[in-house]
């Protein structure tokens, strides 16, 4: 289902690039050269292009949505390392000083990290 409506997604996406690079522009682009003649006149060719374009618009953000739905529940409580199949690091080791002892972690006080500034 996924797949399809990713198809779906990336075809409309190009027919979208596809009819905006079509419509005539201000600058002319690459609808240039429209003259008159054929069976739609120059307007009647723009709110043509125009409404396939919204069409295409609220297709491509439907089938947006869908594949973010999909998405969301294809990975619902589950992490990228968990679908790698990787096994989670261990809790660190304890470093040995060199006398034998252990090296332990600070413990937690109210005490400042550095002492007070004798002036």
């Amino acid at each position: 289902m996924e797949n399809v409506i990713l198809v779906i997604h990336l075809i409309l996406a190009l027919c979208l690039i596809g009819i905006v690079l079509l419509q005539r522009s201000e600058g002319g682009g690459l609808g240039m050269g429209g003259g008159g003649g054929g069976a739609m006149t120059g307007r009647q060719a723009a709110n043509a292009m125009t409404k396939l374009t919204w069409i295409f618009a609220a297709a491509f953000l439907t089938t947006s949505v869908a594949l973010t739905i999909l998405a969301a529940q294809n990975s619902a409580n589950s992490s990228v390392i968990d679908q790698l199949g990787v096994p989670a690091p261990a809790a660190p080791a304890v470093p040995a000083l060199p006398g034998g002892g252990a090296l332990l972690p600070p413990a937690t006080t109210d005490a400042p990290l550095t002492p007070p500034r004798a002036d």
